[in-house]
């Protein structure tokens, strides 16, 4: 079973990749909720957040159980991943905050730790791709490093397909895109979300 591979994949090398997470009509059914208008990212934690389209440049909406069902039904499988995850492995989760991405032709994201500066409460990142018919040459992988700078591995973003792995542990970056490129990013966290 799959939670158990994760599970651990998580206690042993702090990374698990998980495909045919959610099928097709699944991420279909999410990415109909997703509203038409995006904000672009910024960078930083709350009162520091800025924008710089040399680090970042994705759109994002953070999602909300009010944009419907399939939205619900998602958090609802994250929120049985998460008390999984804390019986397990006693992370101490005690939240979790996701938001849909939108990398435009060209689009990327450079070098970079899920934590802000002296901000530790993400403890364990997710990423669920929802790219159908992507291809070898469509670019946007994700990169992860270990803390000294050596890559680990490279990750094609395949739809269905989820990344999980311990946010202050692992440098990562998405390399620069050819086609629109979507995504789910999430994080598990120590503080309920505000």
């Amino acid at each position: 079973m799959s939670i158990n591979k994760l599970i651990d994949s998580l206690s042993t090398q702090g990374w698990y990749v998980w495909d045919g997470f959610l099928i097709p009509p699944n991420i279909k059914a999410i990415k109909d909720c997703i509203p038409e208008t995006l904000q672009d990212a910024r960078i930083g934690h709350r009162n520091l957040l800025q924008g710089n389209k040399a680090i970042r440049g994705d759109q994002t909406v953070w999602l909300e159980p009010e944009m419907g069902a399939p939205i619900c039904d998602y958090m609802e499988k994250m929120e049985q991943i998460r008390q999984e995850i804390n019986r397990q492995l006693y992370l101490g989760l005690r939240g979790f905050e996701t938001h849909f991405c939108r990398y435009s032709q060209g689009g990327f994201y450079k070098r970079h730790v899920d934590n802000p500066r002296g901000v530790g409460r993400r403890k364990v990142t997710t990423v669920l791709y929802m790219n159908e018919s992507w291809q070898p040459s469509d670019g946007g992988e994700l990169v992860v490093y270990d803390q000294t700078g050596n890559q680990l591995f490279t990750l094609e973003p395949i739809a269905g397909r989820m990344v999980f792995f311990m946010s202050e542990e692992f440098p990562h970056e998405v390399l620069p895109t050819k086609l629109i490129r979507e995504s789910i990013a999430g994080w598990f966290l120590t503080e309920t979300v505000s």
